[in-house]
């Protein structure tokens, strides 16, 4: 059994930023990252694959819970 590597805790702007798991509707593709509150702009961080790829992403910058966009 392969264990995955304990991720390093990473920081972003709270002020300006928030995380959103970008969904699309035509073929279940799912990009997370962060999207500017002022601006609307969408910072790309990570391909969501799985279930662990989220999870990953989540404990990398300690986020419990996390809104999807269509």
């Amino acid at each position: 059994m392969f264990r995955r590597k304990k991720t390093e805790r990473k920081e972003y702007d709270r002020e300006n930023w928030k995380p959103i798991l970008r969904c699309s509707i035509c073929n279940g593709e799912r990009v997370a990252g962060f999207k500017n509150i002022h601006t609307g702009e969408f910072r790309e961080e990570c391909f969501i694959r799985d279930d662990g790829d989220l999870e990953e992403f989540l404990e990398k910058y300690g986020i419990p819970d996390l809104a999807k966009e269509y």
